[in-house]
């Protein structure tokens, strides 16, 4: 079918706007779009994978940083900021494999690098990431294509 967030286009604008406020938290944009990232790897969504790629390419990401967000904790190429957000992203989109959600340490780290704000700008892109992710692999939609 198609994305269901075409299908009802309140749905669109709504989740648009979810992710377009954690823009609004003072994080580098260079986080989120790695957060975006990681979290689309995850959760096996190829056009988020597809789009977010393409968005890091024009504003400047590199090649060896994309490449290595599916193994941060291994390459020296990310900041401990960067570092406290994908480990927060990581425990936020995998809820179900530790039933008391995010860790305390994984907070404690994220919150030793960004203030409420930013957390808030986190956990609100991380979140519209996963509705994004769900829409697409729940319908099978295929990265480029329109809809």
């Amino acid at each position: 079918m198609k994305n269901p967030a075409g299908v009802i286009p309140e749905a669109w604008k709504a989740a648009v706007a979810l992710d377009a406020a954690g823009g609004k938290g003072g994080v580098p944009r260079a986080t989120l779009d790695l957060v975006h990232l990681r979290a689309s790897q995850i959760n096996g969504c190829a056009p988020c994978v597809d789009a977010g790629t393409k968005d890091m390419v024009k504003h400047g990401e590199s090649a060896e940083r994309m490449g290595a967000v599916a193994v941060w904790r291994e390459m020296p190429y990310f900041t401990d900021a960067e570092r406290a957000a994908l480990a927060l992203t990581e425990c936020a989109t995998r809820l179900a494999d530790n039933p008391e959600g995010v860790p305390d340490d994984v907070w404690a780290e994220a919150a030793r690098h960004y203030d409420e704000k930013g957390l808030a700008a986190l956990v609100l892109k991380i979140a519209a990431t996963n509705v994004f992710n769900r829409l697409n692999r729940v319908t099978l939609q295929v990265p480029g294509a329109a809809w």
